[in-house]
């Protein structure tokens, strides 16, 4: 079994060390030293998030994903995730394929409908319509995803006959995963235009999402779409150890998860519930090098997973400790990751 490690980030807004948030024009520019890092201690692949309020600092992906690729030489540069619902899909690909240009074919793209909808009054469009602007806006970007002229109709804006989009892709398709929280309309959405599974797992054992894995690719094999690469995508935090994992992350993650929480009627976190998110069979990767490898290992073998990207940035949490994290997952936690599956791949009976 071979799999990509990455990091995804939403340049969430931090402390800086007086204890009082950065500014978003300084969260930026960590975010883009953060990139620089992953790339240095071999990780392979950055996904940046896209959110328009005050407590995220990345509105723009590509265009911050273009000062990384200006730096790196062979990390792979995403979104994680680019709201496809509020965007225009031909926008979006010439962004990407832009990207893809000057990385020297290094881009890739996560779509979804994001769980924000700051987007939509924004830019106004109708959350009424949130379905349907994605699932139109998604088939139009499959179809551009191959190159060549693209004839296209639907409801959402006038249709296409024969367009050509500029600048074409130098290395297509475009690699392009599909976000999904665990709806099964969302995992045969992804499987009907051959593109790729990133799964969001933000709650609960990861293993309750195999039964998705199974439905994309028997969809796939059905459709005769595949195969495609299945992703995981959760949150998390390396240190030293555990303990001190779980203090550094703790009281940013009940600031920034309270928040959210008070948004949308959920209760507030409680430091209890925070550990065992973080136990073993948690949603939450947080801890000492071998926690954090022990836990992408199984992962890795219950979903089958290509890619494991972590979510590194948690709330306010201090850039340097985000920065020591990524540096502890290139250098400790990939290897210890890498030799384990590749144990499995020499053993005879497999995982």
């Amino acid at each position: 079994m071979t799999l990509e490690l990455g990091i995804d980030t939403f340049g969430d807004v931090t402390n800086g060390p007086d204890g009082r948030p950065l500014s978003q024009a300084q969260v930026l520019r960590n975010v883009v030293e953060q990139g620089v890092l992953a790339d240095r201690v071999g990780l392979d692949a950055i996904g940046l998030g896209e959110h328009h309020r005050d407590d995220f600092a990345i509105s723009s992906p590509e265009v911050v994903l273009g000062a990384i690729a200006a730096r790196t030489e062979r990390i792979r540069l995403g979104s994680a995730v680019t709201v496809l619902s509020s965007d225009d899909p031909i926008r979006v690909f010439q962004r990407y394929s832009t990207l893809d240009a000057v990385s020297n074919g290094r881009a890739e793209i996560t779509v979804g409908r994001g769980s924000f909808t700051e987007s939509f009054g924004l830019f106004g469009l109708p959350l009424s319509r949130y379905e349907e602007l994605f699932e139109e806006k998604l088939d139009l970007f499959a179809h551009l995803l191959h190159g060549g002229p693209v004839t296209w109709s639907g409801e959402t804006r006038p249709p296409l006959v024969e367009q050509d989009v500029y600048p074409p892709l130098e290395h297509a398709p475009l690699r392009t995963w599909v976000g999904v929280g665990g709806s099964p309309e969302s995992v045969i959405r992804t499987a009907r235009h051959g593109l790729h599974l990133m799964l969001a797992i933000i709650g609960g054992d990861p293993a309750r999402f195999r039964p998705y894995v199974e439905l994309y690719q028997r969809a796939q094999s059905e459709l005769g779409t595949g195969p495609g690469l299945v992703g995981q995508h959760s949150p998390g935090h390396v240190a030293e150890t555990d303990e001190l994992a779980l203090a550094q992350v703790w009281p940013h993650y009940e600031q920034y998860v309270g928040r959210i929480g008070r948004e949308r009627g959920w209760p507030p976190p409680t430091r209890a519930s925070f550990e065992d998110a973080a136990g073993p069979e948690g949603a939450l990767f947080i801890g000492s090098p071998q926690t954090v490898a022990a836990k992408i290992v199984r992962s890795a073998r219950i979903l089958g997973l290509d890619r494991f990207d972590l979510k590194v940035s948690q709330g306010p949490l201090a850039h340097e400790l985000t920065m020591r994290g990524i540096e502890l997952y290139g250098t400790e936690v990939a290897p210890l990751v890498r030799a384990a599956l590749a144990e499995d791949a020499d053993s005879p009976a497999g995982p």
